[in-house]
């Protein structure tokens, strides 16, 4: 793609290189601008992985970086214009690694701005009232992205839709035996997201750079009850499915820092996103019922019947 800014025309601009890209957010925002004419270069660590294939496949330009091999960023990134950049939750032994999670980040900023990156669009973690979802990683890295780059937009999502298909190595959420099993109080609206909508912002961004740069979106789509929301999974795949609060003890079993995402919930910290004003910069903001219209219950359909989970078929619907 070739862009014309200020009468000149400019290829390297419209190349995005996008970190992240055989995961959730990466791969879902990569598919969005190809299939926006925008090129796109993948930075995978392995080009033989089936996620890294399938974005080839889709016109995608593979290249190998890994965010903690800083030499391998600069090359990677040369020739872009614009970086989508999501990088990964790093875990130590007690829990997050926030400052090897800041290191990963300013590796990538570095590069960035090394390789004349112009536009980044940065995607982290939506706070609540409380300290639960301070994300002190992911803010240090936004604000080092803004010393570094011109023009920094920055997403912070809510939690996926796609949570309810399960999330490897949590013991939690997802579905075992038709029951969903969370930390959240069943019957108080909880924000939610679609991956596609994150993509839709972040494509929003890179076509519009001086509209979007140095803000800050937090991003949900809608907010029904943890009931509310299984029972619409449950009409909409036709299985019977439960929703089932995780007790204090058991969430400070799995880890302390879930008891006291726990107690902080239960205390009236929430996200408190307004969906309504993102609605008018993205008219087309999934609700979670058109995220399962859209591809969301066939994927949990497959996936019950992979995992060969026991939950009984629902009434017909």
């Amino acid at each position: 793609m070739t862009i014309e800014r200020n009468g000149l025309k400019d290829t390297a601009w419209g190349l995005v290189a996008v970190t992240g890209a055989t995961g959730n957010q990466g791969g879902t925002t990569a598919r969005r601008l190809l299939a926006a004419g925008r090129p796109v270069r993948a930075l995978v660590r392995d080009r033989a992985a089936p996620g890294a294939v399938a974005l080839a496949e889709a016109g995608a330009e593979l290249a190998v970086a890994d965010l903690d091999d800083p030499a391998s960023l600069g090359p990677a990134l040369a020739g872009a214009g614009a970086l989508f950049a999501v990088p990964p939750v790093a875990y130590g032994p007690t829990g997050i690694d926030e400052e090897l999670e800041f290191g990963r980040g300013r590796a990538l900023a570095d590069a960035a701005a090394a390789a004349g990156v112009r536009q980044v669009v940065f995607t982290g973690v939506a706070p609540t009232t409380g300290a639960a979802f301070a994300a002190p990683g992911k803010r240090r890295i936004e604000q080092y992205l803004r010393e570094r780059i011109g023009q920094v937009t920055v997403l912070r999502p809510v939690r996926f839709m796609t949570n309810y298909l399960g999330l490897a190595g949590i013991g939690f959420d997802g579905f075992r035996d038709g029951v969903n099993r969370h930390l959240f109080l069943p019957d108080e609206p909880l924000q939610m997201i679609a991956l596609e909508d994150i993509a839709e912002f972040a494509a929003l961004a890179f076509e519009q750079p001086e509209r979007f740069a140095g803000r800050t979106l937090e991003l949900a789509g809608d907010a029904p009850t943890p009931v509310e929301a299984v029972a619409a999974i449950a009409a909409a795949t036709g299985r019977a499915l439960r929703y089932e609060q995780i007790g204090h003890e058991e969430a400070a079993a799995l880890h302390p820092g879930l008891a006291e995402v726990r107690r902080q919930w239960a205390e009236g910290h929430r996200w408190r996103v307004d969906i309504e004003a993102l609605r008018v910069v993205h008219p087309g903001l999934r609700s979670l019922g058109d995220w399962l219209a859209e591809g969301g219950a066939a994927a949990l359909r497959a996936r019950f019947d992979a995992t060969g989970d026991s939950a009984a078929p629902g009434p017909a619907s």
